[in-house]
């Protein structure tokens, strides 16, 4: 079946939002008197949301009334400055370009909440060239589930088999391969040094989002 549209995740994807994860754990660090940790180490567990970063950065038990006081911090941090260090990954705006001009369709579904995805997108002039956007929000179950997906084929109006999904987590490619998109798996995101892209079963593995433009045209042209 031909390609229509090509869906991202959002974190380690489509978007380099780790700077802004980073600043905010260094500034709660900081007021709390503490030395800023490298950022490879919160790089390391962005995939894992607000609950992985928090544990990761001040070692606190997830059950306890400290933990919940830091994440509600971090979450408020980040929404007020979500957006400030956050780009596109290298490669990414002519990609984008490159899908548009093949008169293809692209979108976002992200288990990011709305809240912080919608922000994201306006500012980076992004809400207006994606055709849909599909968060936690919308749906019962958030990836690996793959309802997420398919509520995003159908606001496209699409047959999953005719889209391309784009992740960074063994998550998205679950999620993708149980909708019936084909899937792609990025090495370039945030993945854990224990963790390994190639063994998730995605179609297929790529270093770099301008290795996606040459799957891009093998696609289009049925190769």
């Amino acid at each position: 079946m031909r390609l229509r549209a090509v869906l991202f995740d959002m974190d380690g994807t489509l978007l380099d939002t780790a700077p802004d994860f980073v600043a905010v754990v260094q500034a709660m660090r900081a007021d709390q008197g503490l030395a800023a940790l490298p950022e490879r180490q919160i790089r390391d567990v962005v995939s894992g949301g607000a609950r992985a970063m928090v544990v990761n950065a001040f070692d606190v038990d997830p059950l306890s009334d400290a933990f919940e006081a830091l994440r509600l911090d971090f979450l408020a941090r980040y929404e007020q400055g979500c957006a400030r260090h956050t780009r596109l990954f290298d490669g990414m705006p002519e990609l984008l370009a490159d899908i548009e001009a093949a008169h293809l369709r692209w979108g976002v579904a992200t288990n990011k909440p709305v809240r912080f995805a919608e922000p994201l997108m306006r500012e980076l002039g992004l809400a207006e060239r994606c055709s849909v956007l599909v968060c936690p929000d919308h749906v019962s179950k958030a990836k690996p589930d793959p309802e997420m997906l398919l509520l995003a084929c159908e606001q496209l109006q699409l047959d999953p088999r005719a889209t391309l999904f784009v992740g960074d987590d063994l998550r998205d490619i679950e999620a993708g391969r149980a909708a019936g998109c084909r899937t792609v798996a990025v090495t370039y995101g945030y993945i854990h040094p224990d963790d390994n892209p190639r063994h998730w079963g995605a179609d297929v593995v790529v270093d770099d989002p301008r290795e996606l433009r040459t799957l891009l045209d093998q696609a289009l042209c049925g190769c």
